[in-house]
Order: C-alpha cells, then structure tokens, then sequence
C-alpha cells in the first residue's frame, strides 16, 4: 500500500445549517472527471446529507448516528481501510462531519495513515449568523473549536449580512483561525484547488518535480495561485520546519521534495494548516536529482512569493 500514492483527503466541517451539503454537491457537480468519494456523516438516525449528496455522487459511504470522530475505532475506520484496498483509488476523498463535530480530531488521520494525504481541513462559517453562533452558551465554544483548526474558512450566506457584517465575520475568523485562509463561498462556489491539485501537464525538465509522479502544478483560479522553489543546496531541518510552519503568508498547503545537510536522503514534505508531515522516500522512489523543490499554494500576491522565497532561502544550511 505505501507503495501507491496516497488518497488526497479534505475533511469538511462546520457548525449546524452552515452549507456544507450545499457546498459539496457544487464540488460534485464540478469534478471535471475526477473520481471523488464522500464520507458522510449526520447526527441522526437518518442520513439525509447522505441522500442529498448521492444526488451528485453514487460513491458515498454513510455514517449515522452521531459524530464522525467518536466512530474512529470503528465504522470509519473500517471505512478508510476498504477506500483504501480498493484496487482504483479515488482521486479524492471528501469527509463530510456532523455539525456537532471537531474536524480537526478527523484530520489527524492524513497525517496517521500513509494511504491518505491531508490536503485541507474545511469549515463552512455563517457568515449572517455566526457571531450568535459564538455567543451561545451551549455551542459557543464548539463552534470556536471548529473555527480555530481550520486550514480554509468558507464564508457563506454573505449576502444576508447587514452592511459590514460580512467584514466583521472575515476579522472575527482572523482571529479565532489567523493561519487559515478565508474565502467567499458564494452559493458554495469555491476553487477546485481548495480541494485538490488540479493537474496540468508538466512543464519540460529534468527536476525532481518533474520526476515524482503527482507533483504537477495545479490549474490557475482566481485568486489562489502557486509558486515553486528550487535548490540544489541542502536544508536546515530544525529552520526549514520552523519556516514552513510559520510561512509569512496564508497558505492551502504546501509540498516537496526536499534535502537535509544532515541526511542524504529525500524527503517527502507536506503543510497544511500549521500541521506537517516529513518522511524520507524509500530507495526507490527518490530518483537521482539532488535537487530540492518545493510547491507552495495559496491566496498570496508577487510580494508574497517573494517573502516566501526569502523564508526558504533562510532555512538553507
């Protein structure tokens, strides 16, 4: 199994009539050829997101009767072994929580298992009525967890905001999740790198993200872009960590292949939302480039490539 290439996983999260559904079954009628399974779950003896979303999808795995990450030991785990073993691997795999849920235990799992890749952890926010949200005395405090381990924040419902509510929502978010990006959802419209590398074909050249397969630069959207760094020198581990930790712009993620001064051999790097993994690549899988490359995703402009290029050339041994 560690032998394939792990299934990119984005866990969708968000407090009770957010537009989670809504903004799932837009993704799926979006996918452009992309096979995209959905783990669903409902605080409830029917799953009727489940039946909303099969609208869209005829791969969704159901899970009812409660919150998703209390299952881990059991029904969703069986779920993600079976995604997993299947001989065609979807190209992505989307986990939707209850309402009532802590996304952020769920993501745990793109970094745990090496069949799957955490490429976002979601929250869809209210805009119109989170701040009631978060003044509850009985959800307040989950609605802020919720909030607070976002990589991505999905504003929806701006155009039922009083003037300058929508304003408001977006500097609360800054607050309580000031690593995530925040984005308009406009009838649960969001760029389809939110969820996955859109693949184009890839450039000309010798490099390593040339070489290692499913490294392709994702397709342009309005106001995401991406960047790539190179270099043939090695890395400071403890710096390089600390840099892609604390990048000096909002990122959706970040990854590479890259060398350490002090180990010879390639590293696989992933970031997402202040989480990291790094694993030396098994003989094999690392080619014979000796260069580092990195990819960098996100809502940032030329300075912010620049200060990006600054952070990494400062993590260089």
């Amino acid at each position: 199994m560690n032998a394939r290439l792990p299934i990119p996983l984005v866990v969708v999260g968000g407090y009770l009539g957010a537009g989670k559904t809504t903004l799932l079954n837009r993704l799926l009628a979006n996918v452009r050829g992309l096979r995209i399974a959905v783990l669903v779950n409902d605080f409830g003896e029917i799953n009727i997101d489940a039946a909303l979303i099969r609208t869209r999808s005829d791969d969704v795995i159901q899970l009812e009767n409660g919150c998703v990450c209390c299952s881990i030991g059991g029904r969703l785990a069986e779920a993600l072994v079976a995604i997993a073993d299947r001989d065609a691997r979807p190209d992505l795999l989307v986990i939707e929580a209850s309402g009532v849920s802590d996304p952020q235990r769920i993501a745990q799992i793109g970094l745990l298992d090496p069949a799957f890749r955490l490429n976002a952890v979601l929250v869809v926010v209210d805009a119109a009525a989170v701040h009631d949200s978060l003044a509850d005395p009985l959800v307040g405090e989950m609605v802020r967890q919720q909030i607070a381990g976002a990589s991505v924040v999905a504003l929806t419902k701006t155009d039922l905001c009083a003037a300058g509510g929508a304003a408001a929502t977006t500097g609360t978010v800054g607050t309580l999740a000031p690593r995530a990006t925040v984005l308009e959802a406009r009838h649960g419209d969001l760029p389809l790198s939110v969820f996955i590398d859109a693949a184009m074909p890839a450039p000309a050249g010798t490099g390593v993200l040339q070489a290692h397969a499913g490294w392709q630069r994702p397709a342009p959207h309005a106001g995401i872009r991406s960047m790539a760094y190179r270099t043939g020198r090695g890395f400071d581990k403890a710096r390089l960590r600390q840099a892609l930790l604390t990048p000096p712009v909002r990122l959706l993620r970040a990854k590479g292949l890259v060398r350490l001064a002090a180990d010879p051999r390639l590293h696989e790097v992933h970031v997402v939302g202040g989480r990291m993994r790094m694993r030396p690549l098994p003989r094999g899988e690392a080619g014979e480039s000796s260069e580092s490359a990195l990819v960098f995703i996100g809502a940032f402009d030329a300075a912010g490539a620049d200060a990006i290029s600054a952070s990494m050339a400062s993590a260089l041994a």
